[in-house]
């Protein structure tokens, strides 16, 4: 590729402003630029780039016995209200119809298709198990797209999706999980993966696969030892015990507090242990219900697990209205003691086993003191976990420390179980005695433009970008310093014989001066940057620098020829 007749030139101002480092070079370097918020352009760099890794994911899929196929991008909308998730998606379902009034979805995930598509086929066991997959547009219309190709609304994704019996799954499970981690390795990512919340996918369990940097909208805990990781929406930890010593149940009592911000100034003002606070905070659910949380004051409320408690698609804190209507008091006031009998209490395992301890008056500047189960609140029959993690709390072995960290998620997989075998109808095979049985599924996702734009993060200076090779636009920048024609003709003779020894180039043949070519070469981080100009003629040799080094090697043709050629680079 000469940079002469490339479409996507550098640029010192476009993007300038973007606070996303990937998505700054990736603009300045001309690998993309954005159409409208959320959509981008992809260069015919940024496309290089995009096939490298399309490559690398399709051959260990293949390798893994996947088989790989192309779904329509628009969805039936029939198959989506089969499962429902016309309503119960996490992002905004987009629509179309076409000329005959049929109605169509956007598709922004594929499960249904694929359940659709398999049960076109009469499947018996002995074609069991199996994984077909796909590289396709996803459309998703996201509430706040960010980060150039972090958070888009359009974007290629390779989805892949298996069909087993429930006794296969852990085998497919554990393979997958080896194939991402082959994948990301050779891509040049370093990832972890962490148990994480299945959303709106479905299922019970599922792992994401993250690249840690501090652009990314991942918050997870890891321990020192790396025998645990979690998302932040699930990370459980060893939470207060109530001590279990005789303590004498004292008068409940209400106490005034107006004004007073933060459980720490609450405890002090009350002549109380942090611990025997509470907070209970009211949520409002899709359907209209309210539901009072409540954890130990030393704790945080988990939306994501307490939505999963009550089984809501949809749940928001309650409005100031709400709380008053509710708990006749401001926000700020309320407790779980003597709500209306339709509001549903959740109580965290951190509220239990205590005795003496605050909630809420439901009373405008007012606390209750001195509160215990049995005599003032029937103990519960059961309590939840409903508190969010945090830096420093103690893993559930009670030996080690959470360590909060930041990450991208590149990739996840799903088990799905009988989900989708459930709510969609003929999702059967035939086992051995001849009887229907239902599939038992999983799903696997990886973002492709996600996964390059994170390799940009991890892989950068204050430059520009240092590509890993496997993944690289190009192996080599040739750069053509001069125009004599002893120079150009070298230069032309040199770009020719990379090409003919497999080796890809991108040809730096502009009418530019040397800092300039040298600092495009550095902002688009081609692997290696080979320079040709009267000098290296003289000397019969060409100046080999790698990106990440600062070393000059001269090489002789031949030698250069041979190593680059070779594969053997790094």
């Amino acid at each position: 590729m000469r940079l002469s007749k490339l479409l996507g030139r550098t640029s010192k101002t476009e993007g300038a402003d973007y606070k996303i480092a990937s998505h700054r070079l990736l603009t300045q370097a001309g690998f993309i630029r954005e159409s409208t918020a959320g959509r981008y352009y992809l260069l015919p760099l940024g496309v290089m780039v995009q096939e490298k890794i399309i490559g690398i994911v399709r051959k260990h899929m293949n390798n893994a016995g996947a088989q790989e196929v192309l779904m329509p991008v628009l969805h039936p909308i029939e198959l989506w209200q089969e499962t429902n998730r016309t309503n119960t998606t996490g992002f905004e379902l987009m629509k179309v119809k076409d000329r005959r009034e049929a109605e169509f979805a956007l598709g922004g995930t594929a499960e249904e298709m694929a359940v659709d598509l398999v049960r076109k086929f009469n499947i018996s066991y002995k074609d069991l198990p199996f994984n077909i997959y796909q590289f396709s547009m996803k459309f998703r219309d996201e509430l706040r797209a960010r980060g150039g190709l972090l958070r888009v609304r359009e974007f290629i994704m390779k989805d892949a999706y298996s069909f087993s019996t429930e006794e296969q799954f852990a085998e497919l499970y554990k393979q997958m999980w080896g194939v991402y981690d082959e994948i990301f390795r050779e891509v040049g990512l370093k990832v972890q993966a962490v148990a994480a919340d299945n959303g709106y996918i479905g299922g019970e369990y599922c792992h994401e696969f993250i690249a840690e940097s501090p652009a990314g909208e991942s918050t997870y805990f890891v321990t020192e030892d790396g025998s645990y990781g979690a998302h932040q929406d699930i990370a459980v930890f060893a939470k207060y015990k109530a001590p279990t010593d005789d303590e004498k149940e004292l008068p409940l009592e209400e106490v005034e507090g107006a004004g007073i911000i933060g459980v720490s100034e609450l405890a002090k003002h009350l002549n109380i242990p942090v611990e025997k606070t509470t907070k209970t905070i009211l949520f409002e659910t899709d359907k209209g219900e309210v539901i009072a949380a409540a954890v130990n004051g030393l704790y945080d409320v988990n939306l994501v697990k307490l939505q999963h408690i009550i089984g809501a698609a949809d749940i928001k804190l309650a409005s100031p209205e709400t709380v008053k209507r509710v708990t006749g008091a401001d926000v700020g006031y309320a407790g779980f003691l003597n709500l209306p009998s339709d509001i549903r209490v959740v109580l965290d395992e951190s509220v239990g086993g205590r005795k003496n301890f605050e909630v809420g008056a439901n009373k405008t500047n007012y606390h209750t003191i001195n509160v215990n189960f049995g005599r003032d609140y029937p103990e519960p029959d059961r309590y939840w976990d409903i508190a969010m993690a945090k830096e420093g709390y103690s893993a559930v072995d009670g030996q080690q420390k959470l360590i909060e960290k930041k990450g991208i998620e590149v990739g996840n997989i799903f088990q799905l179980g009988y989900h989708y075998s459930n709510l969609m109808r003929d999702t059967e095979y035939t086992d051995e005695q001849g009887r229907r049985q239902k599939y038992y599924m999983g799903c696997y996702g990886i973002g492709i433009g996600r996964t390059l734009a994170a390799t940009v993060e991890v892989h950068h200076d204050d430059k520009g970008i240092i590509w890993p090779e496997s993944i690289a636009p190009a192996l080599v920048y040739l750069v053509r310093l001069g125009d004599g024609s002893d120079v150009i003709a070298k230069s032309d003779e040199l770009y020719k014989k990379l090409q003919e020894n497999g080796v890809e180039v991108l040809y730096d043949d502009r009418d530019l001066r040397a800092g300039e070519k040298f600092a495009d070469a550095d902002l688009i981080g081609v692997p290696y940057r080979l320079v040709v100009s009267k000098n290296t003629l003289m000397n019969g040799e060409y100046e080999l620098k790698k990106r990440d080094e600062a070393e000059v090697k001269n090489l002789s043709e031949v030698d250069l020829l041979k190593l680059l050629a070779s594969g053997k680079t790094s």
